[in-house]
């Protein structure tokens, strides 16, 4: 288990736990991010994260990634 940030570019993930306070929680679980859901990363700039989830392009931050373990 690793957070996301770590993930290599193009890689099918799936999310096993997302971590972090209740509100930040709920707020990555309305962009598609809950356990058993999958991942991609499609691009990284300054540790800012592209990924796709439930066949959306998200724009994360470093902070919200490294909540995301995959």
């Amino acid at each position: 288990m690793m957070p996301l940030t770590y993930a290599d570019m193009g890689s099918d993930l799936t999310i096993l736990k997302v971590g972090g306070k209740p509100e930040i929680r709920a707020h990555l679980e309305n962009l598609g991010f809950v356990a058993g859901g999958n991942v991609k990363v499609v691009s990284s700039m300054g540790g800012n994260l592209i990924v796709n989830v439930k066949e959306t392009r998200v724009a994360i931050s470093k902070e919200m990634a490294s909540k995301i373990m995959v």
